[in-house]
């Protein structure tokens, strides 16, 4: 996804395509067109010169070395999450990068750039429903993890969205964090080993705000992407499940009355396309603007790896206190 939308961005030329599977590769430059090089490794791109930037989507656990190995080289790059598979991991690369290369890296928080959460953003801002005094975030997949996937965990791999996501929109970090997880279905569906396919965070802010984040392997009926942003003088509301993958719709309610109803229509893709890829295909593309205009200007990313150790910490110090069904109190 990422290749092609370079491919077709008009500011930037998509130059190589990093693989070990080369026949892969090539099979993707030939689509892509141009003068599109393959290599087996980063290192062999580094070695060749042959970029100025670069994309990161390998496995959760080669993140780092790969984004060093580039950002030593010169390049800038967009890294997807989570940066590291540990928070030990994530505190030792933010570490380094601010003492080395403190603009060198973008972590890939697509939310950042979706239409419909930075117009909600733009209305929390505005003051549309007063001070906001509870953020719900949900995000479930309609299907297991595919087999083979390499996840550092439930909470650590898919709630790291909806933990930024709450960040970005309050402003703030929480002073208390509690979560909660188990299997439940689609863990028995999949060779990825991932402990839980369901969990829930509960966080606590200053100033009487709280946040809740549901995430889940296991809406079989579709994926679903929602949040809630309640106020003292109303409530946002956008992405409310209705089987329909090309459109978001945004809804702000005062006291018993509708305030606004806005739609936002999606890219319409000529084959089939991961769930995540239909709702955030917007969101991904501005992203990647962001990026590359970034490069293109000398200009600092506007999310960086300290955000992304922000949300890290938050979720590990969650699943520090996670209580398993089998901990909790008896019901007599």
């Amino acid at each position: 996804m990422h290749a092609h939308r370079l491919g077709g961005s008009g500011q930037a030329r998509l130059a190589a395509l990093v693989d070990p599977d080369l026949p892969r590769a090539q099979e993707l430059a030939v689509k892509l067109g141009g003068d599109v090089a393959v290599y087996p490794s980063v290192e062999e791109l580094t070695a060749a010169r042959a970029a100025d930037a670069a994309v990161v989507s390998t496995p959760t656990g080669m993140h780092r070395q790969h984004a060093q190995t580039l950002i030593d080289a010169g390049l800038r790059v967009l890294l997807e999450k989570p940066m590291t598979d540990s928070l030990a991991g994530d505190r030792e690369f933010t570490a380094a990068l601010n003492r080395t290369s403190p603009d060198a890296l973008m972590l890939a928080f697509q939310r950042r750039f979706d239409p419909a959460l930075m117009r909600a953003k733009q209305l929390l801002k505005q003051g549309a429903i007063g001070r906001a005094f509870k953020i719900v975030s949900t995000l479930e997949d309609s299907a297991p993890l595919p087999h083979g996937y390499d996840s550092a965990g439930l909470l650590y791999d898919m709630a790291v969205h909806n933990v930024d996501e709450v960040l970005w929109l309050s402003g703030q970090r929480p002073h208390a964090a509690f979560a909660t997880a188990t299997p439940l279905y689609s863990h028995r569906l999949t060779s990825a080993n991932e402990e839980f396919d369901d969990g829930f965070l509960q966080l606590w802010f200053d100033g009487e705000l709280s946040a809740q984040i549901q995430v889940s392997r296991n809406h079989v009926s579709g994926y679903r992407v929602e949040t809630w942003i309640y106020g003292e003088e109303g409530q946002i509301h956008l992405g409310s499940f209705r089987q329909d993958p090309h459109e978001v719709i945004l809804e702000v309610y005062g006291r018993n009355k509708a305030l606004a109803h806005e739609q936002f229509r999606l890219e319409r893709y000529d084959q089939p396309v991961p769930e995540f890829v239909d709702r955030f295909g917007l969101a991904y593309q501005a992203e990647l603007a962001h990026f590359v205009e970034c490069c293109l200007q000398g200009k600092s990313f506007g999310v960086d790896q300290n955000d992304g150790l922000a949300a890290m910490e938050v979720i590990d110090t969650a699943v520090g206190s996670l209580l398993r069904p089998e901990q909790a109190p008896r019901v007599s």
